[in-house]
């Protein structure tokens, strides 16, 4: 027998974009949920999810091991 607390747990976590109106949480696209889905919302600061999305872009970018090489050119 699956319950819903078992089907829950299964399913991998899906962030939502959502904002707050008029006290309301309301979903900024639309999604097939079932009646009565229940949803786990966290709240993430506006600043720290741009740091966090800035910060992957840049490693994305500059971080890169074979670069190295340069660094230990300029240390001769």
């Amino acid at each position: 027998m699956v319950t819903e607390t078992s089907t829950w747990r299964r399913t991998i976590p899906q962030p939502l974009p959502t904002v707050v109106r008029e006290g309301h949480i309301q979903l900024l696209e639309a999604v097939n949920l079932p009646e009565g889905a229940r949803l786990l919302v966290m709240f993430q600061h506006e600043a720290d999810f741009w740091l966090g999305a800035s910060q992957a872009s840049l490693d994305e970018v500059w971080v890169h091991p074979e670069d190295d090489v340069y660094a230990e050119l300029l240390e001769e």
